[in-house]
């Protein structure tokens, strides 16, 4: 035994941890998995959902480390949404500390309907269509202008043919300047590091509608920002929490390990695996839990 849990009991939260980390790459939902896995060993709510915080920093982390190649350039943008996210993570954790546990209590099941309702509306997909489609047009736009100016330089166009690393390519899509961005887009984005902090299910398709409703820029540079809003929260919750010691750290620490494997090993088994199938799954299971934990609440 280790602090109360048995060593089968942490490999389990382990393995809740990897599928938790998978499913927050797939759809943006590890909360769906690792939160009622920590109920499930008998867990506080609102204990299990600090700890869960904890957890799943290991996600945001892996995230953000694999988002690299999307936030060169956005330096300024990137620290300014982990300041928000600092700042948010940070009221959202006070408010789930200093309420009254049966306020969480009440509310879990709502917000976990929620963000099940989110990722059935899945804005992520439809914005992920909208940028291929935008991206196709674009490529489509360079090629027919290549085309043309080829058929009035013959020279350069030899040229051009001979050489190997002249691929046809869109111009690079750029994210807008902060000075361009609306002032609900601010509101917003501190909104979902408030939410975050206080629970973080949905949070991150949450954040990538509303950057995607501010036009702030292409998809994929987009959905690496909004990582920085939740991995922001997450971490300054963290701290907010293990000060007041609101965490079970064997459970956060095995979560957290699973969170980064998960995270980790997705991409490329995602790509294998139909979306629909994924966020279908996700869905239900966030229906039946809701439906548990309404029924043990009210």
């Amino acid at each position: 035994m280790i602090a109360g849990f048995s060593i089968t009991s942490l490999l389990l939260i382990l393995l809740a941890g990897i599928g938790a980390g998978f499913v927050g790459y797939a759809v943006g939902a590890s909360s769906l998995v690792s939160y009622p896995a920590l109920l499930a060993f008998g867990i506080p709510p609102v204990l299990a959902n600090a700890s869960n915080t904890v957890g799943v920093v290991g996600t945001g982390i892996g995230g953000v480390m694999g988002a690299r190649k999307e936030l060169k350039g956005q330096a300024v943008r990137s620290i300014t949404y982990v300041v928000i996210g600092a700042f948010g993570g940070v009221a959202g954790a006070f408010l789930l500390l200093k309420l009254d546990p049966s306020v969480f209590e009440f509310a879990a099941p709502v917000l976990i309907l929620l963000s099940s309702l989110i990722i059935a509306i899945n804005p992520r997909g439809r914005m992920q269509a909208k940028q291929a489609a935008a991206d196709a047009t674009a490529q489509l736009k360079h090629i027919e202008a290549t085309e043309a100016t080829e058929a009035t330089e013959a020279t350069e166009a030899a040229k051009r043919a001979t050489t190997p690393t002249a691929p046809h390519r869109p111009p690079e899509q750029l994210v807008q300047p902060m000075s361009q961005d609306s002032w609900w887009v601010w509101l917003g984005v501190a909104t979902v590091a408030i939410y975050s902090g206080y629970f973080g299910a949905g949070a991150g398709t949450l954040a990538l509608a509303v950057l995607d409703a501010a036009k702030i820029g292409p998809f994929h540079k987009i959905n690496a920002l909004k990582t920085l809003i939740g991995t922001g929260a997450n971490i300054s919750a963290s701290v907010v929490f293990i000060i007041q010691g609101a965490v079970d750290w064997p459970a956060a620490i095995m979560l957290c390990i699973g969170c980064f494997i998960g995270g980790y090993i997705a991409p490329s088994i995602t790509r294998k695996i139909p979306a629909n199938i994924m966020r279908a799954a996700a869905v239900i299971a966030g229906i039946i839990l809701t439906i548990d934990l309404g029924l043990k609440t009210y």
